[in-house]
């Protein structure tokens, strides 16, 4: 006799389901996406949202008060090579510190992959930066996906959802989430604002970042899953 799923069993699959959808969306909207990078005249809603933050019939100046565009900048280094690997750094010391090796080595592997990822995919798809608008920050690399989307939602996403595994109750759970969601978004937000990346490379970036954090998420509970019934990892 079949014995039925209980309620707790029930709601683990529908997670991994939801996650493993998440992935197969994000995957497929990168694909999307690049079919529009690859068109040798941007897209329609690019120049439309890209013009949007900029004043009409001035491209070189951004819409909003003149301490925004500061404002904006010091947001934008929240996506920023150094930054991210201080964040990530001071997480892998604390874990060493904490005895988690494992965790630390996880963390090292997870954010350092998704970099190595984001250099491949740039050098997949050479499109340049946006010439529509004048860009507000120096930049040197190739545009799509945006590194500083992509990037941010490895480290914040990834960090938030192993962060997770750990916190105690679901309010601090969702607390740590929606704060690296938001960061994310702001990030990301920041590149089109500044000029120096088409909106559907912000798009890609989010999609292939958050279904790599996700992938990292499934192969961290897989773990936690084989700790708890004993097996060696």
């Amino acid at each position: 006799m079949i014995k039925p799923l209980s309620p707790l069993r029930v709601k683990i699959e529908f997670i991994v389901l939801l996650a493993l959808l998440v992935i197969a969306g994000g995957l497929w909207g990168f694909v999307e996406l690049m079919e529009v990078a690859r068109d040798a005249e941007p897209h329609g809603f690019d120049t439309e949202i890209l013009l949007a933050f900029r004043v009409a019939g001035d491209p070189s100046s951004p819409i909003g008060p003149a301490w925004m565009e500061e404002a904006v900048r010091d947001v934008t280094s929240l996506g920023g090579t150094v930054v991210l690997i201080f964040i990530t750094l001071s997480t892998i010391v604390y874990l060493l510190l904490a005895r988690k090796p494992a965790a630390a080595l996880f963390v090292f592997a997870a954010i350092a992959g998704g970099q190595i990822l984001s250099s491949v995919l740039k050098l997949g798809i050479d499109r340049p930066r946006p010439d529509l608008v004048s860009h507000l920050v120096e930049v040197h690399t190739l545009s799509f996906p945006s590194g500083h989307a992509m990037l941010s939602a490895v480290t914040y996403l990834t960090l938030g959802a192993l962060l997770t595994h750990i916190l105690p109750d679901r309010a601090t759970k969702l607390y740590v989430l929606f704060l690296a969601v938001l960061v994310t978004f702001c990030v990301g937000v920041s590149r089109i604002y500044l000029g120096v990346h088409w909106p559907s490379d912000v798009l890609a970036g989010w999609c292939a970042g958050t279904a790599w954090a996700m992938l990292c998420w499934l192969i961290a509970r897989w773990f936690l899953k084989r700790e708890r019934n004993g097996d060696d990892v």
